[in-house]
Parts: structure tokens; C-alpha cells; sequence
């Protein structure tokens, strides 16, 4: 590259800048909107990352984060020695696997469901009925939960008038997963759809219209235009799913959980709960966990978005 080279690709990133610097004092009522979003990501999302330090440090409480001696990777080789940390993997892994299989697909079924409602008022109540369980915390589901399915609760009371005796749902091993994909499909589900509901919303009208005179059923309009034209959506959805898979949801399996179902509720994050509140009060243990688990996450996020380029669909990152 020569010296005229090298100085007009100087120039056009100083033009381009300039221009940048133009666009946003042109528009800044509009971006001074953003200082607020940014601020908060700032104070309590990046300097916080400054404790990922802890990962490789022996934490002593009265010498605080930065002045606790550095030890390297010693953390790590407890972890990966650690039988528990295996398993606790192993249940996060299986518990998100089932997630994608019986959770994910059901927020897609939903809204292509509510959107062949064809009165609108009943559309919208629909919508809400769906959205509501959202914005209820994992405890008063929990709370909800064992009251419906405890020895004296609903379920049970209707199951002794048919004769069938009582049934230990809370405290049997057997019914913990299905009792965490039931209630997140109840309680995500319909916010979920929302998504999914605003992608529908931008499909051509006159493609229906058109598929309707051909003599299309409702069905074959779903699955040759409402579907390809969503597909997009679902595959980022799908990516979003997939680097969280390491992460099993503490809320929920905390709320739910209880000691008689500890050996299949004992989730990653249960595990790092554990570690750092309940038995040994690890700081340094319980952040390389967390550490281990974000980058796994992240790697999972980036194969993820891959495999879909090379499926031939539109990935997270263009």
C-alpha cells in the first residue's frame, strides 16, 4: 500500500466520522434518549464484571476483591474435581434439553393458534388470558403450584372422590421435570408469542388473499406461508434458547424444588447457590462456576448462530 494509499483511507475515516458526528448532533433529542439505557448498562452491568477477577483469587472477606491473593487457575481444578459439578451439568443439561423440545415450540403453536382467531375483540382478551400468568414471579406460581397439587390440595381431593388415593406430586422425583416444563409452558409461553405474533403481523395480506382463492385450506396457508415467512424469527428465538442451556432457570427450580426432590432439582445454578450461601460460603469457587458456565453459554451462542448460517437461514449476528 502506498503513502496516497494509506492517506486517503485516513481521510475517508475522517469524513466518515465527521459525517457520524453530523448525523448524531442532527438527531440528538433522539439519541439523548439512549444516555439513560446506556448509564444503567454501565453501573450495573460492566463495572460490575470487574468481581469476574474472583474466579482466580482465594477471596478473603477482610481483604476485599482486589487485594485477595491471586492464585490462577486453582479454583478451576477444584471445580473439575468436584462430582457434584458433574452432575449438577448433567441435570442442566437434560432439564434445558427438554426445554427445547416440549417448551419452545409451544409459544409458536400459540400464536399461530391465536392468529386464526378471526373476531378481534375475542383475539384480544385471548391474548391477555395468555400474557397475564408473564408478569406473575415465580413465587406466587411456586405458591399456586403447591397448593393445587399438595396432599389436601385440588388435584388430590378430585383424585380420592374418583377412588384413586392420594398422590405425592411435590415430592416425588418422577414429576419434577414435567412439573418445570408445565409450568414454564404456562407461565412463558404467552409473552413469548408476542414475538412471534408481531412477525406474523408483517406477512403480505395478498398472500393469503391469494392462497384463498388457489383453494387453500387454513392449514396449508400456515404451513406454506404463515411458517417460512416466520421461520427467521424462530431460528434467532432458537439461538437465544440455545446459549442459555447452561442456564436452568434459578427461580423456578428453587421455588419448586425441595429436599425430597434435591437429587434431580440440583441444577448448575442450585449447585452454585449452594456452594456460595449454604455449605462452604466460597466467593472465589462459586465465581469461576459462574464464569465457566457464561463462557460455555457464549460458545454454545456462536455455534448456534453457525449452524443456522450454514443451514442456509439468517443467524443472530447478520
Amino acid at each position: 500500500m502506498t503513502f496516497l494509499e494509506r492517506s486517503d483511507g485516513k481521510t475517508s475515516i475522517k469524513s466518515r466520522l465527521k459525517n457520524l458526528g453530523r448525523e448524531i448532533w442532527r438527531h440528538r433529542a433522539i439519541y439523548a434518549l439512549l444516555i439513560p439505557g446506556l448509564v444503567w448498562y454501565f453501573v450495573f452491568c460492566y463495572i460490575p464484571m470487574g468481581g469476574l477477577s474472583l474466579a482466580f483469587k482465594q477471596y478473603k472477606a477482610n481483604l476485599g476483591i482486589w487485594a485477595s491473593p491471586w492464585v490462577g487457575f486453582a479454583n478451576y481444578k477444584h471445580v473439575f474435581r468436584d462430582t457434584a459439578f458433574w452432575a449438577s451439568i448433567r441435570r442442566t443439561l437434560i432439564i434445558n434439553a427438554g426445554r427445547l423440545l416440549f417448551c419452545f415450540p409451544f409459544p409458536v403453536l400459540l400464536s399461530l393458534m391465536i392468529n386464526e382467531l378471526r373476531v378481534g375483540k375475542y383475539k384480544k382478551v385471548m391474548q391477555t388470558v395468555f400474557t397475564f400468568p408473564h408478569f406473575l414471579s415465580w413465587v406466587i406460581v411456586a405458591s399456586i403450584i403447591t397448593n393445587v397439587l399438595s396432599y389436601d390440595g385440588l388435584v388430590n381431593s378430585i383424585l380420592n372422590l374418583l377412588g384413586v388415593g392420594t398422590v405425592n406430586f411435590l415430592g416425588n422425583q418422577r414429576f419434577f421435570q414435567p412439573l418445570l416444563y408445565i409450568s414454564e409452558i404456562w407461565k412463558a409461553s404467552g409473552w413469548s408469542a408476542i414475538v412471534y405474533m408481531a412477525a406474523i403481523s408483517g406477512i403480505d395480506v395478498e398472500q393469503y388473499e391469494a392462497a384463498e382463492i388457489d383453494g387453500a385450506t387454513r392449514l396449508q396457508r400456515i404451513i406454506h406461508i404463515t411458517l417460512p415467512s416466520i421461520m427467521p424469527t424462530i431460528v434467532v428465538m432458537f439461538i437465544l434458547a440455545t446459549g442459555n442451556i447452561m442456564t436452568a432457570g434459578f427461580d423456578q427450580v428453587f421455588n419448586l424444588s425441595n429436599a425430597a426432590v434435591k437429587a434431580v432439582s440440583e441444577t448448575l445454578d442450585m449447585y452454585i447457590y449452594r456452594v456460595t450461601f449454604q455449605s462452604v460460603t466460597d466467593f472465589s469457587f462459586s465465581m469461576a462456576v459462574s464464569l465457566f458456565k457464561s463462557v460455555i453459554n457464549m460458545v454454545l451462542l456462536f455455534l448456534a448462530d453457525r449452524g443456522a448460517k450454514l443451514m442456509g437461514g439468517s443467524g443472530l449476528f447478520g
